[in-house]
């Protein structure tokens, strides 16, 4: 009896471990989805999707900014943290190469809106080669 006792609790241990890893796994995108605010109405629109400039070198940095009207929800895509269904927002990136963005904003009716760009990279300039005037020495 004591060894079935004890194979029970290592069974509910197991069990409970993968339960939890299960529920980490789970994609919760859509965790910051908050009910409709009080006076607002109409459908989903994107105001604003831009960089802070055009053109990068690889190394520099820009702003992605957006602005979202009746959003539930809000995606960029490649996928980029710290996404959120704001009125004005913006986040701090550096890519490495030219980029093309997306944003997917979902209203409150299922229905979704989106815009894109692309932010060119170009790669780093090399320094010009040295020259040795060895006639000179």
């Amino acid at each position: 009896m004591r060894l079935f006792s004890a194979f029970s609790k290592l069974f509910f241990a197991v069990g409970l471990l993968v339960a939890m890893w299960g529920l980490s796994v789970v994609d919760r995108s859509d965790r910051h989805t908050w009910v409709r605010p009080a006076g607002a109405s109409g459908p989903v629109r994107i105001l604003q999707f831009y960089a802070s400039t055009g053109i990068l070198t690889a190394g520099e940095t820009a702003r992605i900014c957006y602005s979202v009207e009746n959003a539930k929800s809000v995606r960029i895509s490649p996928m980029m943290q710290e996404v959120y269904p704001f009125p004005n927002h913006c986040l701090e990136i550096e890519p490495e190469h030219t980029t093309h963005y997306t944003l997917l904003a979902e209203g409150y009716d299922g229905v979704v809106a989106t815009k894109s760009f692309t932010l060119q990279v170009e790669a780093e300039e090399a320094p010009p080669p040295r020259v040795v005037n060895y006639a000179a020495l």
